[in-house]
């Protein structure tokens, strides 16, 4: 299991928002370097971020393609994609939710 972890809800139905692609990267050298990828599976989750191995404390930023998840349900959405940039300064697990609507979003740092 990854480090790094996150789930989506899309609140306008109350369910979770399945395949949605990911993209986790890390700062560092005035950039950005991915360092991870993944889709969102049935239960709008993804486990499997992280695949560098150890976390390290940095700054990430996870990247949630939100386009795709709303045209496959025939949905107009304001957000293509949702950028949440976050810092890691200990080893423990970390949990980024997305609470999803077509028109906004909210997040926090989950468990």
């Amino acid at each position: 299991m990854s480090s790094i972890t996150t789930h989506i809800l899309d609140t306008s139905i109350g369910r979770p928002a399945s395949g949605v692609p990911l993209i986790l990267a890390k700062a560092g050298g005035g950039g950005w370097r991915t360092v991870g990828r993944g889709t969102t599976d049935i239960d709008g989750r993804c486990k499997t971020l992280l695949k560098e191995g150890k976390l390290k404390k940095s700054v990430y930023r996870l990247t949630f393609g939100v386009a795709s998840y709303f045209k496959r349900a025939r949905q107009t959405a304001f957000y293509p994609a949702i950028s949440i940039i976050f810092q890691v300064r200990d080893s423990r697990p970390h949990h980024v939710p997305l609470l999803l609507s077509p028109w906004g979003y909210s997040t926090y740092r989950g468990s």
